[in-house]
This record gives structure tokens, sequence and C-alpha cells, in this order.
């Protein structure tokens, strides 16, 4: 399925042990936040109740079900402190029992709350868990940064393949558009927009797609220029392969390795935006759980150190991890570095 060299630079990067590494617990936090709503919910993973069993965070479940008067969902910290509930019944939350948009204003004192047995990081300025949003803004980064490092490397990939692939007069139009558009200033059309649309996770994405596929684009015209005049394509061309076959199936597999190298500083630069949009207030709309605002709250709060304390260590570490592969990465594909790796 791959080639040796394909295989030889996989080789090369698991030697790099820091970098593999990196790539093993970022990869294993980002799996296991997809499934966040079972390790951090005010919702309980399993609910027995007159010998029926519950599955309140998969299903939704109202107040008749368990003896309730209202239609409405079940308030199941409530019931978890109601002793006529317990009589009849059990119930198993997650090993975080606290949702990110539950504020606990029954706390002793003003938020932000300090770090307690009960909050393990603390609460913000508005008594929510500052651990469980931070889980669930780690999913949200990471899932907003993979979205657009894909859907960038497509865009760059096509467009800068097409610059290089046709040349003369479709690559001086291009470049001269890709330049026009790369010199407006991304914060003001984030602003314009979602001051006319709102902001929301699809919208911001595809602003920053439509920005972020030009670095790249560069590279991948660089390198079609220089595979289009390479023997194996000539001789491509004189046996009639049409020019949508060589340009997926003859040049495009050999022009990758930007493509490879850029993706990891490419997640690192989607994270940072993400974040840096939601401190200025121009980024997901509240109460969505974001490190961004929670680094903002660590700053209008100094007097609550542990709220800018956890997500500036949480985003380090992420970053950290990122640079780590990202380095291994590049060194991997890198030809010269065969002799240096040991």
């Amino acid at each position: 399925m791959f080639s040796e060299l394909t295989k030889d630079r996989f080789k090369r990067f698991k030697k790099i042990r820091r970098a593999y590494y990196s790539l093993w617990i970022l990869g294993i936090a980002f799996f296991l936040s997809l499934f966040s709503e079972f390790i951090a919910n005010d919702k309980p993973l399993f609910l027995r109740y007159n010998g029926r069993s519950y599955f309140p965070a998969l299903f939704f479940y109202s107040e008749q079900t368990f003896g309730g008067q209202y239609g409405t969902e079940a308030d199941y910290l409530s019931l978890h402190n109601d002793h006529d509930f317990l009589k009849n019944g059990f119930m198993i939350f997650p090993i975080i029992p606290h949702s990110p948009l539950h504020s606990y204003l029954d706390l002793k004192g003003n938020p932000p709350h300090p770090p307690s047995y009960s909050h393990w990081l603390g609460t913000d300025s508005t008594a929510r868990d500052v651990l469980t949003r931070l889980i669930y803004g780690f999913r949200i980064c990471m899932v907003f940064s993979i979205c657009l490092m894909v859907m960038g490397a497509i865009m760059g990939i096509i467009i800068g393949g097409i610059q290089g692939y046709l040349g003369g007069v479709v690559d001086i139009v291009v470049q001269r558009l890709i330049e026009i558009w790369s010199s407006l200033p991304f914060l003001y059309v984030v602003i314009l927009v979602g001051s006319i649309y709102g902001s929301n996770f699809i919208l911001l994405l595809i602003i920053m797609v439509i920005f972020h596929w030009i670095g790249l684009s560069y590279y991948m015209r660089g390198e079609f220029y220089k595979l289009k005049n390479m023997t194996y394509i000539k001789a491509a061309r004189a046996l009639g392969i049409g020019h949508v076959s060589i340009f997926f199936r003859q040049i495009l597999p050999n022009a990758l390795t930007p493509v490879i190298t850029i993706m990891p500083f490419s997640l690192i630069g989607g994270i940072t935006s993400l974040t840096a949009l939601d401190f200025l207030g121009f980024g997901l709309p509240p109460p969505a759980p974001s490190w961004g605002e929670l680094l903002s709250q660590g700053l209008n709060n100094l007097y609550a150190p542990w709220i800018a304390i956890s997500t500036v260590s949480a985003l380090f570490i992420t970053l950290l991890l990122a640079t780590f592969i990202g380095e291994g990465v590049r060194e991997a594909f890198d030809p010269k570095s065969e002799y240096r790796i040991e």
C-alpha cells in the first residue's frame, strides 16, 4: 500500500521519540475528548429507577419519568439529593459530574470559587466548572483546527496545483488574485461578517478557510512546476493519459511532502487563531466553552489565578505537543536527516 520511501519516512519518524510520543499523547487526548459527555457531565451515565434502566447521557427523560410534575428535562442533581428518589433508584455520574454550561450558584461565596474537592480547578466568574470547560474547549479547538487544516489543505493543493500545472496566463492571473485576496485584513473581515450574520462554528470556519489555504498554495505551485517537466510525466502524456489522471495520480502523490510537513504547524495556527478570536470576543458565541474566553476571564479576574494558570497550561501543553510533532515530521521527511537520526 505504501512505497518503500514512505515506509522509511515513517520509521525515521518513530525514531524521533519526542515527536512519536507527542503524537500518541495528543491523539489519545483528542480521541477521549470526543466522548466528553461521558467524562464530564451533570447527567448520569446510568440510572436505575423502579426496576427500569435509563441512560440520561444519551437520551432525554422528563421529570414525569421519575415522579415529577413537568415535562421538562429532569434535574438529575436534585434527584441525586432527593431521599424519595433514592429509596427507589440510584444513578452513576461520570468521573467529573459537572456540565460546562451549569452555573453552581449555590456554592458559598461569590464566583469565581477556588479549587476544591468538588471543583478540582475551581469555577469561573459565572460559577461554571473550569476543568469541564477546559475539556470541552479542547475538543472544540481540535475539531475546529483539524477541519481548518484539512479544508485549507484541499484548497491549497487544488489551486496551487492548477497554477503550477497549467502555468502561463492562468498562473499569472490566479497569482495576482491571490495577492489581492491575501492583502485583505483578516480580522476586519471576521468582524464585518460576524456583525452581519452573527458568529458560529461553521461561519467562523468558512471565513478562516478562505484565508488559510494561501500559504500552502505557494508550495504546491512550486512542486507542480517542478514535477510537471519530469521524464515520467512527459511519458504519461505521450501515452495519452488525461490531464486529470496526471494531476491526481502522477504528480500529486509526489508533491505531498510540503503538505505533510506543514499540516502540524497548520494545526497550531488553527488553535491559536480560534483562541485569539475568542479572547477578543469575535470567536464562538457564549456560552460555548472556549479557551480564549477563559483566558479573558483570567485577565479580568487576576485575584483568581487558577483560571489563567489552568488555561495557559492546557494551551501551552497542546501547542508544545503539536510543535514536537511538526518538528519530527519535518525532520523525518528531510532526506538529509537520514544519517542524523539515531
